[in-house]
């Protein structure tokens, strides 16, 4: 598979793991051309005209006559990934589209047990990434949420992006298809989010995800696939914290509107160049899909959505502060234990990366 995270439209290219069995078979001696074409046929074959889909799915339609049938998904569900699967083996499409970015791409290629894994273990090596990927306040309030994922991963028993891992293989069943990225750059939304959230609002929002310890059951992701509970819930964050749910639910829902309709486009018939309505499968989270409707139809500033002001003055004086109470405290216990303890100390990498962030910027 050609991957190129830095296109503008998240295109993975042709997806790939298309084992002999997968394919179809062809007879000996056809000419590249002739081959295309077969496989064009076969793929027309495959494709139903009026499929009957879950009720998960709803289908958009662009102006030129592409279709986007869009899946709405709970993140850590079986039935999800059985929805997807279906979808793509009855529309055959063009495109699939899914609700990753460049910086989650990994996951469509750990197995299930690898991923439980790495949910479930938050170390140091991920707290520096993620600080040298992020900043250090969105940074630790991306571990944050790997604290909340690990949880519901420890739960259930059951890896995150299953869905979207059944997309990129079913996909890869689809003679002519393409696999693309539709999701904002997470660094992007976790900037604008911490941004967006007041001092005090950081606090609470970090505190409750430190804490956080209900009991998640699969029946209550299962629930999570109802628009009604999940309208509720939408209700219940707007309340408490309507910034964030700007930034990381409406912000991105148009975003995703934006992909998508780069996807759903007219494609050409590989055997004479001819344009003809594309079709198309969105796979995103059951949160977004109102969003998508809502927009769908309307003119959109992605612009607007991709910038990050930069920190204020008072931003950086206090982000020093408190890195300076940090690591003296850190420092002087070192002191205390011992000088070799102390020189190791200030040899970490994150350590280093911080004392030459320690200066102001520009007036």
């Amino acid at each position: 598979m050609d991957q190129d995270n830095n296109s503008e439209d998240g295109s993975v290219g042709a997806a790939e793991d298309r084992s002999e069995e997968e394919l179809p078979f062809l007879p000996p001696g056809l000419s590249d051309g002739e081959a295309m074409e077969l496989l064009w046929q076969l793929r027309a074959q495959r494709r139903q005209s009026s499929p009957e889909l879950p009720e998960t799915v709803t289908c958009l339609t662009a102006p030129d006559g592409s279709l986007l049938y869009l899946v709405g998904t709970a993140h850590f569900s079986d039935s999800s990934k059985k929805d997807v699967a279906m979808t793509i083996r009855a529309v055959q499409p063009d495109v699939v589209v899914v609700e990753l970015c460049q910086y989650r791409v990994s996951m469509l290629k750990m197995d299930e047990n690898t991923l439980l894994k790495e949910a479930k273990e938050i170390n140091l090596d991920k707290v520096q990434q993620a600080i040298k990927q992020n900043g250090l306040m969105s940074g630790l309030m991306q571990i944050l949420l790997l604290k909340v994922s690990a949880h519901i991963t420890e739960q259930l028993g059951m890896a995150p992006g299953g869905e979207f891992r059944e997309a990129f293989k079913e996909a890869g069943r689809v003679p002519f298809c393409k696999f693309h990225l539709g999701d904002r750059p997470i660094p992007v939304t976790f900037k604008r989010a911490i941004a967006a959230l007041s001092l005090w609002q950081k606090a609470r929002l970090a505190w409750g995800l430190c804490f956080l310890s209900d009991p998640i059951s699969k029946e209550d992701v299962e629930k999570c696939k109802q628009k009604d509970l999940l309208e509720q819930t939408m209700s219940e964050m707007i309340g408490e914290f309507p910034a964030l749910h700007q930034t990381i639910v409406a912000e991105r829902d148009i975003y995703l509107t934006h992909t998508l309709r780069q996807a759903t486009c007219c494609v050409e018939a590989p055997h004479n160049a001819q344009k003809i309505p594309a079709v198309v499968v969105g796979v995103v989270g059951m949160g977004h899909v109102p969003g998508i409707e809502r927009n769908w139809e309307k003119q959109l500033n992605i612009k607007e959505i991709m910038s990050v002001a930069p920190p204020s003055r008072f931003g950086w004086v206090f982000r020093t502060v408190i890195k300076g109470v940090v690591f003296g405290m850190l420092g002087y216990t070192c002191y205390r234990a011992g000088e070799s303890l102390g020189r190791a100390f200030l040899s970490l990498p994150v350590v280093q990366s911080s004392l030459k962030n320690l200066r102001p910027p520009p007036a």
